[in-house]
């Protein structure tokens, strides 16, 4: 049990409120990150009594100089405490003690701990403020409960259409709803589309260096990807157009806009000079335009200059959240749209109206661009951490990306640093899973995002320079 120090009797507090200005948690030292050990400890005082509803909390500033601790991290810890609806924030007042939420529910801590350190995930949102707005989504969800639990139209209806509409005008897009389909992920609107575009034995087309989804849905279509050769600027014009004269592939798969895992962005031109291969071609593009919403200033989708063969996939994983398992696709045409509905219907039935419906909400009252707009802020700041901590070594990196794509110095090896950096809660995963043909060189890609604070963050960046540096016993 996690105990805390009140060195003040509790007082009153003129409106009716109690203020407990003194109240100190004890961290525990078991490797639990500081803000889940802060939450925690207020967590166990709420259910034991000590802090009662209405309490009001230290302030954030207060607190962290009182534990002698980052003030991110207080503002993490009091962020992680209303997303379990522990406390409230009330602007100019502070934060008080909330009461529980509908019927008695409790925050299940086994559910929210999960975490798929595989996955590239963007930071969470820290602001009080900003994760009360999402929470409020939760009331137009329960409001119409009942006919979220209904079976729906496989490709959602006019009110969700509407707001991916607004969502896709972000990237200069502005589709007929008729093109629109709200789908369940990029993965699963990936695989609908592999199964309507290429049989067993065919073969697509990506880049040398691609996302793990596309490998996984491939292979369990049958479907072989052809790897196209790469620089700075992302695929070679002159390497498509010869793929496609030797390989007669079904299609083209691309993610343009900070590149998993390589955070590459295709620059105009060359987002051009593809494009009118594949319109000469008539090359179907499949466009995962994951990461597209997160930078403030991203060339625009190939489907801009290609609109009549793209597949464009803006998937709301990484620029709101992946539990949503929401993306806003755009196909080639209305009798695209329709084909594409029967294909999802086989494999998913429809999107999740709960999840649907949240999405939408969240566009609809601003929650969503103000998510966007935190994990913009967010990577950027977490980007520079890692180019300070890991100076002299060789890595790519982009301002808004999750990750960086990190060449090991000579004598290191994947595996060995992946071993050592074990219980880190940093994702880092080896160049295999992304490499396609050939053997795979010594790359990891690091994650930067996902529930790591700053403060842990920082120091595993400093742990990981310090087993790099030249002499040390991973370096030979």
């Amino acid at each position: 049990m996690i105990h805390t120090l009140c060195n003040n009797t509790v007082k009153q507090y003129a409106r009716g409120m109690i203020l407990m200005m003194d109240w100190k948690p004890i961290l525990p030292n078991d490797g639990t990150p500081r803000y889940l050990a802060i939450a925690n400890a207020l967590s166990e005082d709420v259910r034991s009594g000590v802090l009662k509803v209405g309490t009001r909390l230290p302030p954030q500033r207060k607190l962290a100089s009182r534990l002698g601790i980052d003030f991110t991290t207080v503002t993490r810890a009091y962020a992680e405490a209303q997303s379990r609806g522990l406390v409230r924030s009330e602007v100019g007042r502070g934060t008080f003690i909330a009461r529980t939420s509908r019927h008695g529910a409790q925050p299940d801590l086994e559910r929210s701990g999960a975490e798929d350190l595989s996955m590239n995930m963007p930071p969470e949102p820290t602001d009080p403020k900003l994760i009360e707005a999402m929470q409020q989504g939760l009331d137009y969800i329960s409001t119409n409960l009942l006919g979220l639990l209904r079976y729906q139209t496989a490709l959602g209806g006019d009110k969700d259409k509407i707001a991916a509409s607004s969502w896709l005008s972000l990237r200069g897009m502005v589709p007929k709803l008729e093109r629109i389909a709200v789908t369940p992920g990029a993965h699963a609107t990936m695989t609908a589309i592999l199964s309507m575009i290429a049989d067993q034995g065919d073969c697509i087309l990506c880049e040398k260096i691609t996302y793990p989804g596309i490998r996984n849905i491939a292979k369990l279509r049958g479907v072989s990807l052809i790897g196209i050769e790469m620089d700075q600027d992302g695929i070679l014009p002159d390497a498509l157009e010869k793929a496609i004269k030797q390989h007669k592939p079904k299609a083209l798969y691309l993610n343009p806009t900070l590149h998993n895992p390589t955070t590459i962005t295709i620059p105009t031109d060359r987002r051009l000079a593809i494009s009118q291969i594949i319109n000469k071609r008539g090359l179907q593009l499949i466009e995962d335009d994951a990461y597209g919403f997160i930078p403030e200033k991203a060339p625009a989708p190939l489907a801009v200059s290609s609109p009549d063969l793209t597949w464009h996939i803006g998937g709301l994983a990484k620029c709101i959240g992946a539990g949503l398992r929401i993306a806003y696709t755009v196909t080639p045409s209305a009798k695209h749209t329709l084909a594409l509905a029967q294909s999802l219907r086989a494999l998913t039935v429809m999107p999740s109206p709960m999840s649907m419906a949240l999405a939408t909400c969240w566009i609809e009252d601003g929650t969503a661009d103000q998510i966007r707009r935190f994990i913009r802020s967010e990577t950027a700041i977490r980007q520079n951490m890692a180019t300070k901590a890991l100076e002299g070594l060789d890595f790519n990196s982009a301002e808004n990306a999750f990750n960086i794509w990190l060449r090991l110095p000579e004598g290191a090896a994947r595996a060995e640093i992946i071993a050592n950096m074990a219980g880190r809660h940093i994702g880092i995963i080896p160049s295999d899973a992304f490499t396609i043909g050939g053997n795979a060189d010594e790359h990891v890609r690091l994650c930067l995002g996902g529930t790591v604070d700053r403060d842990r963050l920082q120091s595993s960046l400093h742990y990981l320079s310090h087993l790099l540096m030249p002499g040390s016993f991973l370096t030979g």
